[in-house]
């Protein structure tokens, strides 16, 4: 009988994957996934550090400007919570933000009922060059810039242009004004701008949602007798919720937000009538050397549309 002796591996190679084992059950990642990790970090490394110095560092100074006076050129004076103050006890200011809240009505209101009915009716439409035609038109607003937006409503609105000559075309030129100089309808008439240029944006948006819900509900609603009406309000408007909460975001934002359009269009006037905070902060920082207010009014405007925003994120929530 020939005897074997036992084999034993090497000390180096035996004791490896015993370390590996016990790393691995003591929940410490593997070396090749730790250097994985960093890579990761190193790749994201340069945006965070332009997200850092062009986006939160101007934040934190903005905030700290709205506890100092200072013209923006001269030496700085802490005043602690009176810039706030001023926001809320200051009419201009306070009704900037009143202005705001009313553009909803127009930026998100009406473009969500406008783009509703829009992408409902255009699921109907079987021709592909319609609808193709269709979305190509709605969307068009939203290519063209806010301020270019602003320039040519601010023609069509004048006293000989389109809006007005329409009306006179159809028998309405005794309601015929300049319509962005008129101290009770310019901000209205700024509010339609925001419309205009949101309709399309919701439309498609709600168009892509619908085009996620599944074929086969709609048709076992048509077996069962259910006419386009009731087919939107129980599958259409629930497929929709998230589409909805996301387009309700938007809008409301830059609602809150707008600035362009609202420059360009009007500069805020006639008086103040269609002051936002947009153009108040810009106003108090560059033209009345408030750095200190108008740093205040914009850490204002940030909070309201975080209490605004924020409701909205949990009610459209997907359960």
């Amino acid at each position: 009988m020939s005897s074997h002796a036992p084999t034993t591996a090497a000390p180096g190679r035996a004791s490896a994957p015993r370390t590996g084992l016990r790393r691995l059950r003591a929940g410490a990642p593997a070396p090749g996934r730790r250097r994985r990790s960093w890579a990761g970090w190193l790749f994201a490394l340069p945006a965070l550090l332009f997200y850092v110095v062009f986006n939160l560092r101007p934040i934190i100074e903005n905030v700290q400007y709205s506890f100092y006076q200072w013209d923006g050129i001269g030496p700085s004076t802490f005043v602690g919570f009176t810039n706030y103050v001023h926001v809320f006890t200051e009419p201009q200011l306070l009704d900037s933000l009143l202005h705001a809240f009313y553009l909803i009505l127009f930026y998100t209101l009406l473009p969500l009922v406008f783009g509703l009915i829009a992408a409902a009716t255009m699921r109907e439409i079987k021709g592909k060059l319609t609808g193709t035609l269709a979305r190509i038109t709605l969307f068009l607003p939203q290519i063209i810039p806010g301020a270019a937006a602003g320039v040519a409503w601010t023609w069509m609105y004048s006293s000989n242009g389109t809006v007005n000559q329409f009306l006179h075309l159809i028998g309405l030129g005794s309601i015929a004004r300049p319509w962005l100089g008129d101290y009770t309808w310019a901000l209205t008439a700024v509010g339609f701008i925001g419309t205009w240029l949101q309709t399309g944006f919701v439309t498609l948006l709600l168009m892509s949602g619908i085009g996620g819900i599944d074929a086969s509900f709609y048709e076992a609603a048509r077996l069962d007798g259910a006419g386009p009406i009731a087919q939107f309000r129980h599958i259409t408007l629930p497929g929709l919720k998230q589409q909805i909460g996301v387009a309700v975001t938007v809008t409301i934002i830059s609602a809150l937000a707008s600035f362009d359009v609202v420059y360009l269009a009007t500069q805020g006037g006639p008086g103040y009538q269609t002051m936002v905070p947009g153009i108040a902060v810009y106003n108090l920082a560059f033209t009345a050397n408030r750095v200190g207010a108008g740093a205040a009014l914009a850490v204002v405007l940030a909070l309201v549309v975080i209490a605004v925003v924020l409701p909205l994120q949990r009610l459209f929530k997907e359960d």
